[in-house]
């Protein structure tokens, strides 16, 4: 018993360092948008580098790199995000919401967040208890490799952006919907959704992204909001910080480097990297 006190004793008294914070900023940023899960990373590389990080920090952290992740989103498509919402705004004041090419885009993307923000919102609790399961993570990241391979085999990738309509939408949203679990990546559920409707990789990519703004804004959110009555939040920010700027400027960087590479690649190499990871530490728990 006094060994066990001692153990919890010494685990609670250790914080993120930063190194670890511009580690975890780095994959963030790297796995947020690329097809590969953030969230599955989030929690498998701290468990395979053997990190013990507090619940707490591990909570704060994971909530400011996904706000970081967030800016990144917004610096990368500024110009469309402020022409869409301009043009939407004044085609609603004229009562015609789907008047120009932008608005209707525009309620497309909000449509596209509903299933997984009413799911996530009834079902949170059970989500959460999949969080910090590496091998739930590695069932699941193997999972996301089989959508990225069915996105490629199924998906004819012959229609542009401006082609998607409502059940595009719904369809593309629905595939989000599988991101809520941790290791099957947003990103690539929602492509992998995309394709399946013959979209092209790009346009895929890019409604995936900017479909992204609305539920992670919403998120965001009410995370930040509880931030601020988590215990020591302030002793924190300085390390956090430093992960928070790492995820930012990677995940910009993934952004133009992703739809640079999907007008020419396919995703064969991620849903490889997938299965790898998934195999590798399904592997490393065995032997354990």
């Amino acid at each position: 018993m006094e060994q066990l006190y001692c153990s919890i004793t010494l685990r609670n008294s250790l914080t993120m360092t930063v190194i670890q914070a511009i580690i975890l900023g780095i994959v963030q940023g790297l796995t947020e948008f690329l097809p590969i899960s953030s969230s599955g990373h989030l929690v498998l590389i701290p468990h395979l580098l053997g990190w013990q990080i507090p619940a707490q920090d591990a909570f704060i952290f994971n909530v400011l790199v996904q706000v970081a992740t967030l800016i990144a989103v917004f610096a990368y498509f500024w110009t469309d995000i402020v022409s869409i919402t301009r043009v939407a705004i004044q085609d609603l004041a004229k009562k015609q919401p789907v008047a120009h090419p932008e608005s209707r885009l525009a309620w497309l993307l909000m449509l596209a967040t509903l299933p997984a923000g009413l799911i996530g919102l009834i079902f949170n609790d059970h989500f959460e208890k999949a969080f910090g399961n590496p091998a739930i993570v590695s069932i699941f990241l193997l999972i996301t490799a089989g959508l990225l391979v069915a996105a490629e085999k199924i998906g004819k990738r012959t229609r542009p952006m401006d082609s998607i309509h409502w059940i595009d939408a719904v369809w593309i949203g629905i595939f989000q919907v599988l991101a809520l679990f941790p290791g099957i990546s947003r990103s690539g559920a929602t492509i992998t959704g995309g394709m399946m409707r013959d979209l092209d990789r790009p346009s895929s990519a890019r409604f995936s992204f900017l479909m992204s703004i609305p539920i992670m804004v919403a998120a965001g959110f009410f995370a930040v909001i509880s931030l601020f009555n988590t215990p020591n939040f302030t002793a924190l920010l300085p390390t956090f910080f430093i992960g928070f700027v790492a995820a930012a400027v990677v995940g910009y960087l993934s952004i133009r480097w992703l739809l640079k590479f999907l007008s020419q690649r396919s995703l064969y190499i991620f849903a490889i990297y997938c299965a790898a990871l998934g195999i590798f530490n399904l592997i490393v728990l065995w032997l354990r």
